[in-house]
């Protein structure tokens, strides 16, 4: 054993013996001889302190994934590996990925299928057929990560189930992607957005405190499930770093949105309350929402009688602060319709970005309105980088979404556009074909 090795062992002894957290054994020995060893044996293992080698490359280059799913939470999830660096092959029926169908378009192309698929290769299988079926079997062999977003049962009776892949792949991380997930008495349920956006109670809290429940302006169940479909297969993939094994990744749509919702799971779990519509209000303070200027609406969130103080003097009603009325966060949000007459009185004579500016001198937390297209042409999202210019040979250059993740020294950007159907079939059959040594 490397001296560097002698001295983590030392340190792994110690801290289960004595059951010592890092700091107090570090005053034990010398911290900067612990910490150069830890640096030495990391350099020595080559395990993930190894800085120098990341610079340039994205995380998840080496990876490479299979993806047999449609429509927007399973590409989505795809979507952002390859982002991220992945190979993802995505296979396709004849007939193409629903999304091919959908609008809008531009030139023929479904600009919605550029978008979730950007930086993927296309090779059309039909599973229903013996021969489509055995070469997706194949193609599994070859790569570190399933993903599928068919119901139950769909990926068994092409042969391609979980149990059956994962037994003859044991490194292999597949990702299950469903409305209801592989168990339970829903499992077998059609699932839409909507349909989860209503079953999760989403929809029951969304909406104005008079009005009926709303469905919320995003396919959220959809990105939300690719979002934690992603998430785990990442997770998989670095245990599997560790034990040499990959894992089934059940990821369910409804799931994933229930999740989401931390605070109301609180109020309905924890408190015993039934969690109602608030529309653009906060349940217990006030003046929180969205308030109309000359040219627009404008959002404030004060949650605190010392920002309310602040928030009074800078809308010129210092006098706020001191009425009954307006004393506590409670009374505030209970008499919130006239303290809403004062605000709208004071923004009526201003243009919206007006108003934010005198709130954000003052230090009130406060954003005009943006529109989608204004949010992503703003100096802040150029400045994060959260699109992409990307050359399609028949639409010319296309600006698609670029993952929020930032990470030192990896690249951003810089990925192909979403594929022809079957663009790379060939290519791909060839290669498994000559790897098997079978004639090409």
């Amino acid at each position: 054993m490397s001296a560097t090795a002698s001295r983590i062992s030392t340190w792994r002894k110690f801290s289960g013996i004595f059951k010592l957290e890092y700091p107090l054994y570090v005053s034990l020995i010398s911290e900067y001889t612990l910490v150069d060893a830890i640096l030495q044996q990391a350099n020595e293992g080559g395990c993930m302190f190894e800085t120098d080698k990341a610079v340039g490359r994205r995380p998840l280059e080496g990876v490479r994934v299979l993806d047999f799913s449609r429509v927007l939470a399973g590409p989505y999830c795809t979507a952002l590996m390859a982002d991220l660096g992945a190979e993802v092959i995505k296979v396709e029926p004849p007939a193409g990925d629903d999304y091919r169908h959908i609008g809008p378009f531009r030139d023929g192309e479904s600009l919605l299928f550029q978008s979730v698929n950007r930086g993927k290769k296309s090779i059309v299988l039909d599973l229903k057929s013996k021969e489509g079926a055995a070469a997706a079997r194949a193609l599994a062999a070859e790569c570190d990560v399933l993903v599928e977003n068919f119901r139950p049962g769909v990926m068994e009776r092409f042969g391609l189930g979980a149990e059956m892949l994962c037994a003859a792949c044991p490194r292999l991380v597949y990702v299950s992607v469903s409305g209801f997930g592989q168990t339970g008495p829903n499992r077998m349920q059609p699932a839409y957005d909507i349909i989860i956006q209503a079953m999760s109670g989403l929809m029951d809290m969304t909406g104005a405190e008079d009005g009926p429940p709303m469905m919320v302006g995003e396919a959220f169940a959809d990105v939300a499930g690719g979002m934690f479909a992603a998430f785990g297969a990442m997770v998989a993939l670095f245990d599997r770093s560790r034990s040499g094994r990959g894992r089934h990744v059940d990821l369910a749509l409804y799931d994933s949105l229930v999740s989401m919702m931390p605070v109301a799971a609180c109020r309905a779990l924890m408190a015993g309350e039934a969690p109602r519509r608030t529309g653009n209000k906060h349940a217990l303070s006030a003046p929180f929402g969205a308030y109309s200027a000359s040219d627009g609406g404008f959002t404030v969130a004060v949650l605190n009688d010392r920002l309310f103080a602040r928030f009074s003097a800078a809308i010129g009603a210092p006098g706020l602060a001191d009425d009954p009325r307006f004393a506590s966060d409670a009374l505030r949000r209970q008499n919130e319709p006239a303290l809403a007459q004062h605000i709208e009185c004071w923004a009526a004579a201003r243009t919206a970005q007006d108003a934010v500016a005198v709130l954000s001198e003052a230090g009130i937390p406060a954003a005009a309105l943006c529109s989608v297209s204004e949010a992503w042409g703003s100096p802040q999202a150029q400045a994060r980088g959260l699109t992409s210019a990307v050359e399609h040979p028949a639409l010319g250059t296309v600006t698609v979404p670029e993952q929020p993740v930032h990470f030192s020294g990896a690249p951003r950007g810089g990925r192909q556009p979403a594929p022809a159907l079957g663009a790379h079939t060939q290519d791909i059959l060839q290669q498994l074909r000559h790897k098997q040594g079978e004639p090409r």
